[in-house]
């Protein structure tokens, strides 16, 4: 049986060339990048962890709630019927990233990308903590030990943060006050919540355990969309060849690169950034900080490697106009501004009519006919309201109201319904219009126009005997 070819060169950073895993152990470079991406990320933690806890107008700051049908976003709420609005925000969220790309490259994926933030800066940490930093990392990976005690023990705080991370998440789809409940009771009594939990803390364990930095290789689509949301003049992290080549050693007469590799070796993706721009590269800036520690030493100019532009490199002018970086902006302002102008002229509640479920009405024992109408009230503002709720246009007829006016708490949706009963020589062709309005004083009034359905043509003639 013939050995498996051996590909020429490394495929992917993380494969070697015989095919097994390449682990990825980064070393450290800490500098000025680096210090002011801890504080960077030390304050995303902070915030993810608290936002679900801040109330803002009786609401947690973030909260999807799905049985609800609700999602409470910094003091707004949207409902089922704010899918405009809704879609506004994620189209204006996406022409953001798209506008801060053209822009600033990957400033997402080095700077706030939960990926990068929470491996970089949290459980990598903690693994050199217990692996005895980088060339302990790298002597367990030679000597193939998995599951030696200080692993186990890494894979073990691992584990409570993940579960720390899962409740959080939690969280943000079911309220702090509800998940209190269900931390202090039997998981038979909430299995999804449960479940749900349990799926998260395995999913972000093993991301953080094993997955790592693939998920930004693999799974993550951002990368690969670089070819179309950079242009040269974007601003990336980039080598300056024309100043680093030729390689060579410090004191020669060669470029300024002196091939120490400081910057493969900090790379958390495992790339060399002297090849150029890549898709893997998420712009971290920990070259940047490598090889600048490697130019004091030399005593050499910094920037070997740096924040630039692929223009720039080739000794091109500075272009903030182009094409993208009017056209996104725009895009992002009218998208913002129509979901921002839609959001505070907002009427303080919602009112959705609709007909009776099954039949669409039903004739009385006493010749009158019956419509149901279901009426929706979502109340926007801040404290609880009674809604009156009249049909006009029914002088020859009655109104039974079981429930009138509706009581509805702040942020809450209620529904009631109403009955119109007319007599069978009220309707037109099998119609009748009529105007529902609902109103809640001086705060809110709205009216809408509906058609009660009825039977078409009159009723039979009948002889004194009951006959027809």
């Amino acid at each position: 049986m013939t050995a498996p070819p051996i590909a020429s060169g490394r495929v992917l950073p993380t494969l070697n060339e015989d095919g097994t895993r390449n682990w990825i152990r980064p070393r450290p470079s800490p500098g000025r990048w680096w210090r002011r991406r801890q504080v960077v990320a030390y304050a995303l933690m902070v915030l993810f962890i608290a936002l679900p806890h801040i109330p803002i107008n009786g609401h947690p700051a973030f909260l999807m709630s799905f049985p609800k049908r609700e999602f409470h976003l910094l003091g707004w709420t949207f409902l089922p019927t704010d899918t405009l609005l809704f879609m506004l925000f994620l189209f204006s969220t996406i022409i953001g990233i798209f506008l801060l790309t053209a822009l600033f490259g990957r400033a997402w994926c080095g700077w706030a990308c939960p990926q990068t933030v929470y491996l970089e800066f949290l459980f990598r940490p903690i693994e050199r903590f217990f692996e005895g930093g980088y060339a302990g990392s790298r002597a367990l990976d030679r000597e193939r030990k998995w599951f030696t005690p200080r692993r186990v023990a890494k894979y073990a705080v691992y584990l409570v943060i993940s579960l720390v991370l899962a409740h959080t998440f939690l969280a943000y789809f079911v309220g702090v006050d509800q998940l209190s409940v269900w931390m202090t009771r039997s998981p038979w009594e909430h299995p999804t919540g449960f479940f749900i939990m349990a799926l998260t803390t395995i999913a972000v364990w093993y991301n953080f355990t094993y997955f790592r930095e693939q998920t930004c290789l693999i799974a993550c689509p951002y990368g690969r969309w670089q070819s179309v949301l950079l242009d040269k003049a974007s601003i990336i992290v980039a080598y300056d060849a024309r100043r680093g080549e030729p390689r060579g050693k410090a004191g020669t007469t060669t470029g300024d690169c002196i091939d120490c590799k400081a910057c493969v070796q900090t790379c958390p993706t495992g790339i060399d950034i002297r090849n150029g721009l890549q898709m893997e590269c998420v712009h971290c800036t920990q070259c940047i900080d490598a090889c600048d520690a490697i130019m004091d030493k030399i005593e050499k100019p910094r920037g070997l490697i740096r924040y630039s532009s692929q223009e720039a490199l080739a000794g091109k002018p500075k272009r903030l106009i182009r094409t993208r970086t009017v056209l996104y902006p725009i895009a992002f302002t009218i998208a913002l501004g129509t979901m921002l102008t839609l959001l505070f002229t907002k009427e303080t509640a919602d009112v959705t009519v609709l007909r009776g479920l099954g039949a669409p009405f039903r004739e009385e024992a006493d010749g009158s006919v019956a419509n149901q109408v279901r009426i929706k009230v979502a109340n926007r503002g801040s404290d609880d309201a009674r809604y009156q709720i009249r049909i006009e246009g029914v002088t020859d007829g009655r109104v039974v109201a079981p429930e009138n006016p509706l009581r509805v708490s702040a942020g809450e949706m209620r529904e009631t319904s109403v009955f119109v009963l007319l007599p069978r020589a009220a309707f037109t062709e099998g119609a009748r219009e009529v105007t529902v309005t609902v109103t809640d004083g001086d705060r809110f009034t709205t009216s809408v126009p509906w058609r009660l359905q009825g039977p078409v043509g009159t009723a039979p003639a009948t002889t004194p005997g009951g006959t027809p």
